[in-house]
């Protein structure tokens, strides 16, 4: 997707992604009273929500969540990265064969053990076809090279499956600190602004809440996010909001706009 979602000249995207992620430090966003009196998270999060359209609509959305990861990002070994198959139906969830997944940015190797891990639950399958020509995975990886430099990524591409089927395999390779989870999706589509920022509203509100029962009208990576959420009942995480905007704000057209937001998910503190 080099050229059309992201720019395809390493220097070019090096700005892009300078741009739009110092533009999202210190910004937070609140929408309503009692998520702006929570105080500030200083530790990294576990686990992040971001939007994967091209870089004009959604990247200062998509830089919202990844500026949270702060001067901890080098401590990131690995990414399990689940997004939507938008070209392809199928059930369950797929891993690609693949050795590695590159950008103008270099190449990202995939983590063969933790592939080899997951492919043990049941739904999960090795399928490229998947993977071939989809844009939700491949557009996160040119924020994380920027921020982690070196890493591992498990790439899956989910299809038809359970909130409990995907949170089994993002268990399976949960890990610590350093591993990090990032679904990747976007919120409403094609519906007028003050219509998408309605409906975005209620869905973001419903993340919140931990529901595992988000449907594709809401988030076309609503399986990834309903498996998240499970996760996130069973740990206790604590789910912030970052940000949430749409392609009018991020450009003029309003008309027919598409929903982004970015959240934060975070492990509970260890007291003494």
């Amino acid at each position: 997707m080099a050229g059309v979602f992201y720019p395809r000249d390493p220097q070019t995207l090096r700005t892009v992604l300078a741009d739009c992620l110092a533009q999202a430090i210190g910004r937070q966003a609140a929408p309503n009273a009692a998520d702006a009196a929570r105080p500030a998270r200083a530790s990294m999060p576990k686990a992040l929500i971001a939007p994967h359209a091209g870089y004009v609509y959604s990247g200062p959305i998509a830089a919202s969540a990844y500026s949270t990861l702060g001067d901890a990002a080098h401590g990131i070994e690995r990414v399990v990265l689940i997004g939507p198959s938008h070209f392809l139906p199928f059930s369950g969830l797929a891993v690609s064969r693949a050795k590695a997944f590159e950008t103008p940015l270099g190449v990202v190797p995939v983590d063969d053990a933790a592939r080899r891990d997951v492919l043990r639950v049941p739904h999960v399958v090795t399928a490229d076809t998947p993977h071939a020509h989809e844009h939700s995975l491949e557009v996160q990886l040119p924020f994380l090279q920027v921020l982690l430099g070196e890493f591992r990524v498990l790439p899956i591409a989910a299809g038809e499956a359970t909130a409990r089927e995907v949170a089994a395999a993002l268990e399976c390779v949960w890990g610590n600190e350093e591993t990090l989870t990032v679904v990747s999706s976007d919120l409403s589509h094609y519906l007028e602004y003050a219509a998408a920022r309605s409906v975005d509203a209620s869905t973001a509100e419903s993340i919140l809440n931990c529901s595992t029962e988000l449907g594709g009208e809401q988030a076309c990576g609503c399986v990834g996010i309903n498996g998240l959420m499970h996760v996130a009942r069973e740990r206790d995480l604590e789910v912030r909001l970052l940000d949430l905007r749409n392609s009018g704000d991020t450009t003029v057209e309003r008309s027919r706009v598409v929903g982004y937001g970015a959240f934060a998910l975070y492990e509970p503190r260890v007291t003494r």
